[in-house]
Protein backbone atom coordinates (compact mmCIF):
# COMPACT_ATOMS: atom_id res chain seq x y z
CA UNK A 1 0.00 0.00 0.00
CA UNK A 2 1.13 3.40 -0.66
CA UNK A 3 -0.06 6.21 1.36
CA UNK A 4 0.55 9.95 1.10
CA UNK A 5 0.18 12.92 3.02
CA UNK A 6 -1.82 16.08 1.40
CA UNK A 7 -3.28 19.21 2.51
CA UNK A 8 -6.98 20.20 2.04
CA UNK A 9 -8.10 23.17 3.48
CA UNK A 10 -5.37 24.36 5.67
CA UNK A 11 -4.68 20.84 7.04
CA UNK A 12 -2.14 18.08 6.61
CA UNK A 13 -4.29 14.82 5.90
CA UNK A 14 -3.72 11.28 4.97
CA UNK A 15 -4.61 9.19 1.54
CA UNK A 16 -4.14 5.89 -0.21
CA UNK A 17 -2.86 6.37 -3.18
CA UNK A 18 -4.10 3.85 -6.17
CA UNK A 19 -2.85 4.85 -9.60
CA UNK A 20 -3.10 7.92 -10.40
CA UNK A 21 -5.81 8.54 -7.76
CA UNK A 22 -5.84 9.25 -3.78
CA UNK A 23 -8.74 7.67 -1.35
CA UNK A 24 -9.00 10.14 1.38
CA UNK A 25 -8.99 8.29 5.04
CA UNK A 26 -11.84 10.60 5.07
CA UNK A 27 -13.66 8.58 2.60
CA UNK A 28 -12.70 5.40 4.52
CA UNK A 29 -14.23 6.75 7.48
CA UNK A 30 -17.64 6.95 5.72
CA UNK A 31 -17.56 3.56 5.17
CA UNK A 32 -17.79 2.37 9.20
CA UNK A 33 -14.30 3.28 10.16
CA UNK A 34 -12.53 5.26 12.33
CA UNK A 35 -8.82 5.32 11.37
CA UNK A 36 -6.71 8.63 12.12
CA UNK A 37 -6.34 10.83 9.14
CA UNK A 38 -2.87 11.90 9.77
CA UNK A 39 -0.26 10.16 9.30
CA UNK A 40 1.34 10.33 12.29
CA UNK A 41 -1.98 9.54 13.79
CA UNK A 42 -1.92 5.63 11.45
CA UNK A 43 1.90 5.52 12.67
CA UNK A 44 1.51 6.15 16.25
CA UNK A 45 -2.10 4.06 16.52
CA UNK A 46 -0.59 1.08 14.49
CA UNK A 47 -3.37 0.47 12.23
CA UNK A 48 -1.54 0.84 8.71
CA UNK A 49 -1.84 -3.01 8.65
CA UNK A 50 -5.33 -2.96 9.74
CA UNK A 51 -6.12 -0.63 6.72
CA UNK A 52 -4.58 -2.65 4.69
CA UNK A 53 -6.21 -5.62 5.00
CA UNK A 54 -9.67 -3.49 5.44
CA UNK A 55 -8.89 -1.99 1.82
CA UNK A 56 -7.94 -5.56 0.16
CA UNK A 57 -11.38 -7.01 1.27
CA UNK A 58 -13.16 -4.00 -0.37
CA UNK A 59 -14.98 -4.83 -3.59
CA UNK A 60 -16.57 -1.07 -3.69
CA UNK A 61 -13.40 1.01 -3.00
CA UNK A 62 -14.27 4.93 -0.94
CA UNK A 63 -14.56 7.81 -3.78
CA UNK A 64 -10.94 9.41 -4.78
CA UNK A 65 -9.48 12.23 -5.87
CA UNK A 66 -6.86 12.49 -8.84
CA UNK A 67 -3.46 12.82 -7.58
CA UNK A 68 -2.24 15.91 -9.76
CA UNK A 69 -4.76 18.29 -7.92
CA UNK A 70 -3.17 17.39 -4.79
CA UNK A 71 -0.71 19.80 -2.65
CA UNK A 72 1.55 17.17 -0.78
CA UNK A 73 3.05 17.81 2.07
CA UNK A 74 5.61 16.23 4.83
CA UNK A 75 4.36 12.48 5.59
CA UNK A 76 4.19 14.16 9.35
CA UNK A 77 5.54 16.90 10.99
CA UNK A 78 6.31 15.74 14.55
CA UNK A 79 8.98 12.25 14.15
CA UNK A 80 10.16 12.26 17.87
CA UNK A 81 13.34 11.55 17.03
CA UNK A 82 15.07 10.85 13.50
CA UNK A 83 18.47 9.15 12.68
CA UNK A 84 20.67 10.53 9.97
CA UNK A 85 23.12 8.26 8.66
CA UNK A 86 26.81 9.60 7.89
CA UNK A 87 28.96 8.47 5.32
CA UNK A 88 26.72 5.37 4.78
CA UNK A 89 27.99 4.61 0.86
CA UNK A 90 31.82 4.93 0.57
CA UNK A 91 31.68 6.54 -2.44
CA UNK A 92 30.11 9.80 -0.53
CA UNK A 93 33.25 9.44 2.07
CA UNK A 94 35.91 10.20 -0.42
CA UNK A 95 33.60 13.23 -1.94
CA UNK A 96 34.47 14.41 1.37
CA UNK A 97 38.39 13.26 1.91
CA UNK A 98 37.18 11.20 4.94
CA UNK A 99 37.30 7.43 5.37
CA UNK A 100 34.18 5.69 5.97
CA UNK A 101 33.27 4.43 9.33
CA UNK A 102 33.77 0.61 8.63
CA UNK A 103 32.93 -1.08 12.34
CA UNK A 104 29.65 0.93 13.51
CA UNK A 105 27.60 3.76 11.86
CA UNK A 106 28.23 7.27 11.99
CA UNK A 107 25.31 8.57 13.06
CA UNK A 108 23.53 11.77 14.52
CA UNK A 109 20.13 13.21 15.42
CA UNK A 110 17.97 16.14 13.65
CA UNK A 111 15.12 17.96 15.16
CA UNK A 112 11.49 18.25 14.05
CA UNK A 113 12.07 21.44 13.37
CA UNK A 114 13.84 20.81 10.09
CA UNK A 115 10.90 19.25 8.56
CA UNK A 116 9.90 20.24 5.18
CA UNK A 117 8.17 18.46 2.51
CA UNK A 118 7.81 18.05 -1.59
CA UNK A 119 8.18 21.51 -2.92
CA UNK A 120 8.53 23.39 0.05
CA UNK A 121 11.11 25.95 0.41
CA UNK A 122 14.65 24.51 1.43
CA UNK A 123 16.59 27.75 2.92
CA UNK A 124 20.35 28.16 2.90
CA UNK A 125 20.88 29.86 5.94
CA UNK A 126 23.09 32.87 6.85
CA UNK A 127 25.73 31.16 9.12
CA UNK A 128 26.51 29.04 5.92
CA UNK A 129 28.05 29.45 2.75
CA UNK A 130 28.29 25.96 1.55
CA UNK A 131 25.15 23.80 2.00
CA UNK A 132 24.38 20.37 0.60
CA UNK A 133 21.17 18.14 -0.38
CA UNK A 134 21.52 14.20 -0.19
CA UNK A 135 18.92 12.08 -1.91
CA UNK A 136 18.37 9.44 0.71
CA UNK A 137 16.30 6.28 1.53
CA UNK A 138 14.03 6.49 4.71
CA UNK A 139 12.64 3.89 6.85
CA UNK A 140 9.84 5.00 9.17
CA UNK A 141 9.59 2.67 12.40
CA UNK A 142 5.49 1.10 12.92
CA UNK A 143 6.30 -0.33 16.29
CA UNK A 144 8.23 0.32 20.09
CA UNK A 145 10.69 -1.76 19.91
CA UNK A 146 13.86 -2.36 22.17
CA UNK A 147 16.72 -4.46 21.64
CA UNK A 148 16.13 -5.79 18.07
CA UNK A 149 17.76 -8.61 16.08
CA UNK A 150 18.56 -7.81 12.62
CA UNK A 151 16.88 -10.77 11.32
CA UNK A 152 13.48 -9.25 12.73
CA UNK A 153 14.71 -5.40 12.19
CA UNK A 154 12.28 -5.40 9.31
CA UNK A 155 9.44 -6.64 11.11
CA UNK A 156 9.38 -3.12 12.95
CA UNK A 157 8.99 -1.26 9.86
CA UNK A 158 5.76 0.52 8.93
CA UNK A 159 7.37 1.66 5.67
CA UNK A 160 9.78 3.69 3.58
CA UNK A 161 9.96 7.00 2.08
CA UNK A 162 12.20 9.75 0.00
CA UNK A 163 14.16 12.03 2.00
CA UNK A 164 16.47 14.73 1.49
CA UNK A 165 19.06 15.73 4.21
CA UNK A 166 20.91 18.81 4.21
CA UNK A 167 24.46 19.53 5.82
CA UNK A 168 26.30 23.25 6.43
CA UNK A 169 29.24 21.78 5.50
CA UNK A 170 31.20 24.27 6.08
CA UNK A 171 30.67 24.45 9.70
CA UNK A 172 30.65 20.75 9.94
CA UNK A 173 34.27 21.29 8.33
CA UNK A 174 35.52 23.69 11.18
CA UNK A 175 35.24 21.09 13.51
CA UNK A 176 33.63 17.52 13.82
CA UNK A 177 31.89 18.28 16.96
CA UNK A 178 29.85 20.58 15.38
CA UNK A 179 27.93 18.08 13.42
CA UNK A 180 24.24 18.61 15.43
CA UNK A 181 24.22 22.55 14.71
CA UNK A 182 25.19 21.69 10.76
CA UNK A 183 22.56 19.69 10.24
CA UNK A 184 19.73 21.25 12.43
CA UNK A 185 19.06 24.42 10.85
CA UNK A 186 15.77 24.80 9.69
CA UNK A 187 13.98 22.72 6.87
CA UNK A 188 16.93 21.07 6.51
CA UNK A 189 15.39 17.82 6.19
CA UNK A 190 12.41 17.04 3.51
CA UNK A 191 10.26 13.64 3.49
CA UNK A 192 7.33 12.68 1.41
CA UNK A 193 5.20 12.30 -0.32
CA UNK A 194 4.62 8.69 -0.14
CA UNK A 195 5.19 5.84 2.88
CA UNK A 196 5.25 3.01 1.03
CA UNK A 197 4.60 -0.33 2.93
CA UNK A 198 7.20 -3.38 3.11
CA UNK A 199 5.04 -5.61 1.59
CA UNK A 200 5.11 -3.68 -1.95
CA UNK A 201 9.41 -3.29 -2.29
CA UNK A 202 10.23 -6.37 -4.05
CA UNK A 203 13.69 -6.42 -3.26
CA UNK A 204 14.85 -3.67 -0.39
CA UNK A 205 18.36 -4.05 -1.37
CA UNK A 206 18.13 -3.43 -4.68
CA UNK A 207 16.63 -0.27 -4.94
CA UNK A 208 18.69 2.65 -6.57
CA UNK A 209 18.79 5.99 -4.62
CA UNK A 210 19.90 9.01 -6.98
CA UNK A 211 20.61 12.57 -5.64
CA UNK A 212 19.39 14.93 -8.92
CA UNK A 213 20.24 18.76 -9.06
CA UNK A 214 18.15 20.48 -12.05
CA UNK A 215 17.33 17.91 -13.78
CA UNK A 216 20.59 16.54 -13.78
CA UNK A 217 21.80 13.22 -12.28
CA UNK A 218 24.51 13.89 -9.62
CA UNK A 219 24.90 10.41 -8.25
CA UNK A 220 22.98 7.23 -7.94
CA UNK A 221 23.56 4.04 -5.47
CA UNK A 222 22.14 0.62 -4.99
CA UNK A 223 21.14 0.17 -0.75
CA UNK A 224 23.07 -2.67 -1.37
CA UNK A 225 26.23 -1.21 -1.88
CA UNK A 226 25.79 0.56 2.05
CA UNK A 227 28.12 -0.62 4.27
CA UNK A 228 25.57 -0.66 7.16
CA UNK A 229 22.39 -2.03 5.81
CA UNK A 230 18.67 -1.00 6.33
CA UNK A 231 18.38 -4.15 9.01
CA UNK A 232 21.71 -3.44 10.63
CA UNK A 233 20.81 0.49 11.10
CA UNK A 234 17.62 -0.46 12.89
CA UNK A 235 19.23 -3.11 15.11
CA UNK A 236 21.94 -1.22 16.03
CA UNK A 237 19.70 1.63 17.31
CA UNK A 238 17.64 -0.17 18.78
CA UNK A 239 20.24 -1.20 21.15
CA UNK A 240 20.73 2.49 21.73
CA UNK A 241 17.23 3.39 22.15
CA UNK A 242 13.88 2.54 22.44
CA UNK A 243 12.59 3.25 18.85
CA UNK A 244 9.02 4.71 18.45
CA UNK A 245 6.06 4.30 15.78
CA UNK A 246 7.01 7.27 13.28
CA UNK A 247 10.85 7.30 14.55
CA UNK A 248 12.99 8.17 10.95
CA UNK A 249 16.09 6.52 10.30
CA UNK A 250 17.55 8.26 6.78
CA UNK A 251 20.49 5.74 5.65
CA UNK A 252 23.00 7.87 3.80
CA UNK A 253 23.09 9.21 0.74
CA UNK A 254 25.02 8.04 -2.39
CA UNK A 255 26.57 11.44 -2.62
CA UNK A 256 25.50 15.47 -1.40
CA UNK A 257 25.46 18.02 -3.81
CA UNK A 258 26.17 21.76 -3.04
CA UNK A 259 23.48 24.15 -3.19
CA UNK A 260 22.76 27.30 -4.26
CA UNK A 261 19.81 30.04 -4.53
CA UNK A 262 17.51 28.39 -7.31
CA UNK A 263 18.63 25.22 -7.46
CA UNK A 264 16.04 22.25 -7.32
CA UNK A 265 17.08 19.21 -5.51
CA UNK A 266 15.28 15.81 -5.92
CA UNK A 267 15.59 12.27 -4.75
CA UNK A 268 14.50 9.50 -6.70
CA UNK A 269 14.02 6.00 -5.97
CA UNK A 270 13.32 3.25 -7.59
CA UNK A 271 8.77 2.97 -7.42
CA UNK A 272 8.95 6.20 -5.76
CA UNK A 273 7.40 9.16 -6.02
CA UNK A 274 10.04 11.81 -6.35
CA UNK A 275 10.49 14.22 -4.32
CA UNK A 276 11.55 17.83 -4.97
CA UNK A 277 12.72 20.99 -3.60
CA UNK A 278 13.36 24.53 -4.66
CA UNK A 279 16.37 26.54 -3.06
CA UNK A 280 16.66 29.94 -1.50
CA UNK A 281 19.46 31.45 -0.35
CA UNK A 282 18.71 33.64 2.78
CA UNK A 283 22.23 35.58 2.24
CA UNK A 284 20.18 37.07 -1.07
Amino acid sequence: MKLVSYREENQETVGIWTGDQVIPLSNVNQFGKNFPTTMQGLLETGRIRELQTWMEGQDTLPEAANLSELSFAPLYRQPSKIWGIGLNYVDHAADLHETAPNTEPASFMKPATTVIGPGDEIQLPLQSERTTGEAELGIAIGKRCKNVSETDALSVVAGYTTVIDMTAEDILAKNPRYLTRSKSFDTFFSFGPALITPDEIDALHKLEVSTWINGKLHRKNIVANMTFTPEMLISFHSKVMTLEPGDIIATGTPGAVPLKDGDTISCEITGFPTLKNPVKDLKK
